[in-house]
């Protein structure tokens, strides 16, 4: 490996004194991830069906260009046929709606594009199911095909006969060719009346090969942020738009067939196949502990604004003869979760495959509300049911959608007057102001609620991922080490966005149906999550024009025993940083160095690129060090350099 030995001409000499003997314990869970179903992250995204509008839920509600056969075109070849949305006898009152088709003989097909296209690959296996059931005449069968973009045949399968009652029918195809536009055909024969519900075209290479499971490289490259934690569904979807939309999460367990599908107060449809089982075991899957967030008996402020234009006024609360009920299916939940399978809920997991507890630990309680009367009636109300019934669930407050300000203030106040263990902060604003409230924890009262900095990002011009806005947000990541006994948990939000399909930039992944491309912020994320610590060490910090320049935190992994010390400059010359280490017994003379620099505006868009062949991407390379040692420091930069102690063994 290249040893780094040459220093650049400095701007100012900076000297730095780590003391390994004087160290403070941090939360080891600190770094982690959010989920939202924004940016169609879930359908057509992290969640792995291929079918778009599945069960013909779909209305305006969702998307004001939108109906019950949206992502559906008709075909006719030689017959006629009509189509009708219909409700009477469905397969379950949760999924309300089916399709009918009336058919005067010949055959017609249902075309399916999936979510802008179906990515096929050569060579792998795609489960197809549906329901059906003949109301009336003789249909002579039914079969699926899966056509490229020009109409070749990349296999087909017959599903049989359907009957008078409701059946499942199931069929595995094995993909002949590979198409990133692909589309999914059902051709029916015959002549009489058809009901149609639940079409599933589902690859069988999932992420840990789950059924009904997730993307498997999209999983994955958020499993390489090697989370502590998961925080999910939501955000905003949580408490949703309007008291009616809001996520409950019974209504997304149990058969698909069975979960209530609705609109996504993003402007478009949550079919919540990626439901609270996946999301829990999405987390036992990468090893992150499941952090789910639940309405707090009110529904999002913004709800109805982007008709009327008022923000933040339209929160309301569920009436308070329904509060027991919602109280009580708070307390199901962490008994779903936590629950023995001889318990009512427990045995609801255990169904579903998991006998073994998931080990809930942390209930999130409401998302950026206003903290007005009926939120902390209601808010008290959850609260303390939840302590009296599990007193060991770490419930976190919420404090408003910014880091200052009416909400903010009226937020902390309830979490002291609670005595909550946790609080989550947002906050959203551009570089300059992370950089300016670097001290923002350090006079944090220890003896108040723990911090859950839950959805932050330096929002730079234009809203892009620059590397100037993912040094700011690692210099206030920084912060969050030094200040690891009060800040607790921290996430970047949102993380996932499909190209041309957002509501909301900048964000942490891009994708599409093929391509994946990571942010530069993406790469701090996960420089600081793989370079955790449980340990921070006393640091001090001598300079001299650069002080407003540069930040820094250091931190030790007890398992390893390494030292790991974090660098952020914004200057726009290289510095020369003296590094002393005091306290420590011996070190090994080679150390890692793992470095994020190139020029500041740099934002790897999305174009279609495989990961390594991103403009803006971490090199890491071997160092020189010792007890007193210079490390030569790019300009805008993060410099990760990690160092072991005489026989510790690397991770």
């Amino acid at each position: 490996m290249k040893l780094m030995t040459k220093n650049p001409v400095s701007v100012s000499d900076i000297n730095v004194t780590i003391q390994a003997d004087e160290a403070k314990a941090i939360s080891p869970d600190l770094f982690g991830i959010f989920f939202e179903d924004i940016n169609y992250a879930a359908d057509g995204g992290l969640y792995a069906e291929l079918i778009q509008n599945r069960s013909f839920e779909y209305s305006s509600q969702d998307h004001p260009d939108w109906n019950f056969f949206t992502a559906w075109e008709l075909l006719q070849d030689g017959g006629s046929c009509r189509l009708a949305l219909e409700s009477e006898s469905p397969i379950h009152p949760n999924n309300p709606h089916y399709l009918v088709l009336e058919l005067e003989g010949g055959t017609c097909a249902l075309k399916n594009g999936g979510f802008a296209g179906i990515a096929l690959q050569a060579g792998e296996s795609y489960d197809v199911s549906l329901y059906a059931r003949t109301l009336a005449g003789d249909i002579d069968g039914l079969k699926v095909r899966l056509e490229g973009r020009l109409g070749e045949n990349l296999g087909e399968v017959a599903l049989g006969r359907p009957n008078a009652e409701w059946q499942k029918y199931t069929a595995t195809i094995q993909a002949t060719g590979q198409d990133t536009f692909a589309r999914f055909i059902l051709f029916i024969e015959g002549a009489g009346t058809l009901a149609l519900d639940s079409f599933s075209l589902f690859p069988q290479k999932t992420f840990h090969n789950r059924p009904n499971g997730l993307r498997a490289d999209l999983a994955q490259v958020i499993a390489d942020l090697e989370p502590k934690f998961i925080r999910f569904p939501g955000g905003c979807l949580v408490h949703g738009d309007g008291l009616e939309n809001m996520y409950r999460w019974k209504d997304t367990i149990g058969p698909i067939e069975h979960r209530r599908e609705q609109p996504n107060i993003w402007n478009y449809h949550q079919s919540v196949g990626l439901g609270y089982f996946e999301y829990f075991q999405f987390c036992e899957d990468i090893g992150a502990k499941p952090i789910p967030v639940v309405p707090a008996g009110v529904c999002c402020p913004n709800t109805g604004a982007k008709y009327t234009g008022r923000w933040e006024e339209g929160q309301e609360g569920l009436p308070m003869d329904d509060m027991p009920d919602y109280v009580q299916e708070v307390l199901d939940l962490i008994e779903w979760a936590n629950g023995d399978p001889t318990t009512t809920w427990g045995a609801k997991r255990a169904e579903a495959g998991h006998p073994e507890p998931f080990g809930l630990e942390y209930l999130g309680l409401g998302n950026e509300d206003r903290i007005t009367p009926v939120f902390v009636e209601r808010f008290k109300m959850i609260y303390e049911a939840v302590k009296a019934a599990y007193p060991e669930i770490k419930v976190i407050g919420t404090v408003g959608p910014r880091p200052s300000g009416f909400d903010y203030e009226e937020g902390w106040k309830v979490a002291r007057e609670f005595d909550l263990e946790m609080v989550d902060e947002h906050g959203y604003k551009d570089p300059e102001w992370f950089w300016e409230n670097l001290e923002r924890f350090d006079s944090y009262d220890r003896s108040s609620p723990a911090v859950y900095l839950g959805e932050f990002a330096a929002h730079d011009m234009g809203r892009k991922n620059t590397l100037r806005s993912a040094l700011a947000e690692a210099a206030y990541m920084a912060s969050f080490e030094r200040n690891g006994d009060i800040v607790q948990l921290a996430s970047y939000a949102p993380l996932l966005a499909k190209n041309k399909y957002t509501q909301w930039i900048p964000d942490l992944i891009y994708f599409d149906n093929v391509r994946i491309t990571p942010s530069i912020n993406y790469y701090v994320q996960q420089l600081f999550s793989l370079n955790a610590g449980d340990r921070y060490l006393s640091t001090d910090i001598a300079s001299g024009d650069a002080g407003d320049k540069l930040t820094l935190s250091c931190v030790q992994d007890s398992d390893s025993g390494d030292i790991i010390l974090k660098l952020i400059s914004r200057a726009d010359e290289p510095l020369n940083v003296s590094i002393k280490l005091t306290g420590l017994e011996s070190i090994q003379a080679i150390a890692q160095c793992t470095v994020l620099t190139g020029d500041p505006l740099a934002d790897n868009p999305f174009n279609n690129a495989f990961r390594d062949e991103l403009d803006t991407l971490p090199q890491t390379m071997e160092i020189q060090v010792s007890d007193s040692f210079v490390y030569a420091m790019p300009a805008h930069s993060l410099s990760v350099i990690r160092i072991k102690s005489q026989g510790s063994e690397r991770q």
